[in-house]
């Protein structure tokens, strides 16, 4: 199984700072790691190197000086906040004779016990093997060949091969399952695609607020809790916004400083969700005296996945631990570029709702689309969503409906069957038909 610590294990941090001294807030945030793992900090081990020694990464008088805090504090687990190669970890158990777990490893453990949904409890235990794949030869030194006898005989098989042989198995069976899910999941995007209802996905770095906005602005219940990754499966709501307009809020799992790359590899379905988005709500903990770094390795991530040319809005949040009002700052063209607020007790949610409605209908335009009695499913969805502006029934039995939608969403509308956009400039006139609802500029302004 995979080396997990269990709940209140006694632990030893180590984090080294490689070609420049470790801060204090990044030793804060592995000390926060270890505690939403389960962990017991009991000690921690700093130091700085030019370079991480090729052997044991920390170099022998430093692993000794590990070993003997070990040995003062009954230590069970020894957690180290960088990414060790396998030689590595094995190394350092010889010297430390304790259990010995990376950066990696521990981040992987959180994820285990956060996933909830089937999928994201698949892609967690995918990414624990392929992690483990590398690591077996730990843990299987001690045993030789197997030996021969009735049904055994022959050249054999090493316990080693036989567990790399059912990891290899288990790995590719978990690969085809979450496959078929994520081309299931695929089929649900592709469905809100074609609904004109924009997407919005919350970003950010990990414990930014960004459940606690989320259930601000939907009604939503999704866990909230003062802990590294509290939210790993993604969740989607609807949410209401000035003008009677709708959109779809996704929540996602938060990123952090790094982040190992089985995770981001293995955890598509929530990425995914940041990655189809229309736009993105880049929530930012504005008390947090690293927030600009934290802003940079959230982008990072986000051009890792290739979410890095949706437009975003940067959310400030938590500003009543820091005394602000809430606010907005433009950019030089007017956009809204930044919101100030605090989504706990709910302070400056109408600014940002007010921003968003900005930002998903800058473009519409009234367009003229012919519908046949083909397309009478996608006329009966428009008029459902308050696209329809005008209407003038045909000699064919079809209709000629004035639209109002973005040039995207008029561009998936005209893909279907029965629906084709008439290309004369002129307006619909209203009066073989009759006008349903204003445009989305009086909505808004009523």
């Amino acid at each position: 199984m995979f080396e997990r610590p269990r709940s209140g294990e006694r632990a030893v941090l180590v984090r080294i700072g490689v070609g420049a001294p470790a801060t204090e807030q990044d030793l804060s945030e592995f000390r926060a790691l270890a505690v939403s793992a389960g962990a017991e900090p009991l000690a921690t081990i700093g130091g700085s190197r030019p370079r991480p020694d090729p052997r044991l990464f920390v170099g022998s008088g430093k692993a000794e000086q590990i070993r003997a805090a070990v040995a003062e504090h009954a230590a069970d687990v020894v957690l180290f906040d960088h990414a060790l190669t396998p030689s590595q970890e094995r190394n350092l158990e010889k010297v430390i004779e304790r259990r010995v777990l990376d950066r990696n490893g521990l981040i992987l453990d959180i994820f285990a016990q956060r996933a909830r949904s089937f999928e994201g409890k698949l892609e967690v235990e995918l990414a624990q093997l392929k992690h483990m794949a590398t690591r077996l030869v730990r843990g299987w030194t001690h045993l030789e060949r197997q030996k021969g006898g009735i049904g055994l005989r022959g050249p054999g098989e090493t316990q080693l091969e036989t567990d790399r042989r059912l990891l290899a198995n288990r790995i590719r069976t978990l690969s085809k399952r979450l496959e078929k899910l994520q081309r299931q999941r695929e089929t649900g995007r592709q469905q809100r695609r074609e609904v004109p209802v924009p997407t919005v996905a919350l970003v950010g770095y990990t414990n930014a607020g960004k459940s606690t906005l989320f259930n601000a602005l939907t009604g939503a219940d999704a866990l909230v809790a003062d802990q590294l990754f509290a939210t790993l499966d993604p969740t989607v709501r609807r949410v209401h916004l000035p003008g009677a307009q709708v959109a779809v809020l996704a929540d996602t799992v938060g990123f952090i400083r790094d982040l190992p790359h089985e995770l981001v590899a293995a955890f598509r379905s929530t990425l995914q969700e940041a990655r189809d988005a229309t736009l993105l709500l880049h929530v930012i903990d504005a008390s947090d005296p690293q927030r600009l770094e934290r802003i940079d390795q959230v982008n990072q991530v986000l051009e890792s996945i290739g979410a890095g040319e949706i437009a975003q809005i940067e959310v400030f949040n938590k500003i009543d631990r820091i005394g602000l009002e809430p606010h907005a700052e433009r950019d030089g063209h007017g956009r809204v570029q930044r919101i100030w607020l605090a989504a706990a007790p709910r302070t400056g949610l109408d600014a940002l709702r007010a921003a968003l409605g900005e930002q998903l209908w800058p473009l519409l335009a009234r367009e003229r689309v012919h519908v046949s009695l083909a397309g009478a499913a996608a006329r009966s969805r428009l008029y459902g969503d308050k696209r329809v502006l005008a209407e003038r029934t045909l000699d064919d039995g079809g209709w000629e409906l004035e639209v109002e939608m973005t040039p995207e969403q008029l561009a998936a509308l005209c893909r279907e069957p029965g629906v084709t956009r008439v290309p004369a400039p002129a307006p619909c006139a209203t009066s073989d038909g009759y006008l349903q609802f204003p445009p989305a500029s009086e909505r808004a302004a009523g």
